[in-house]
């Protein structure tokens, strides 16, 4: 059975919390991938960027829907909602961009324990992780290209 480590990528392009988001899209076309680990002083991971969230910067501001109710205004999204957009648009930094709800595998996690969480939560890449240290990143490809073997 093929593990995380088989197929993973080791030299993985990492960035830091400071890292701005014109050199995270230079990485990004530099470099082809969609996804940028974000990692503290010691290597351990704290958040993930990815293209999208780029991407998301650059689109118009959706008001949240509202009802009116006794002259209360209340937003259907939730209140959190459109901080949270506001927050993502105006982010200038990785730190103030990165999801810090990640989802990561281990190296001895099965390749179809990664291919599952991949397609359950419509991911195109992983961490890889030991504790809380990055050691590497797996994405769709490296699975498609572990069934050659």
């Amino acid at each position: 059975m093929l593990t995380v480590a088989d197929i993973m990528t080791r030299d993985v392009v990492s960035i830091k919390g400071t890292t701005t988001v014109r050199e995270m899209a230079a990485l990004f076309d530099k470099m082809g991938f969609g996804t940028l680990p974000l990692v503290d002083d010691a290597g351990n991971l704290t958040g993930i960027v990815t293209a999208s969230d780029l991407v998301e910067q650059d689109r118009p501001l959706h008001m949240p829907t509202v009802i009116s109710l006794f002259d209360w205004i209340i937003p259907i999204e939730g209140e959190g909602a459109l901080q949270r957009d506001l927050d993502k648009m105006t982010a200038q930094t990785a730190e103030e961009l990165a999801s810090t709800h990640i989802v990561t595998v281990t190296p001895t996690d099965s390749v179809s324990s990664a291919a599952e969480i991949m397609s359950s939560k419509k991911l195109h890449a992983l961490p890889v992780v030991e504790g809380k240290k990055l050691v590497g990143m797996v994405s769709r490809i490296d699975i498609i290209r572990s069934m050659n073997r």
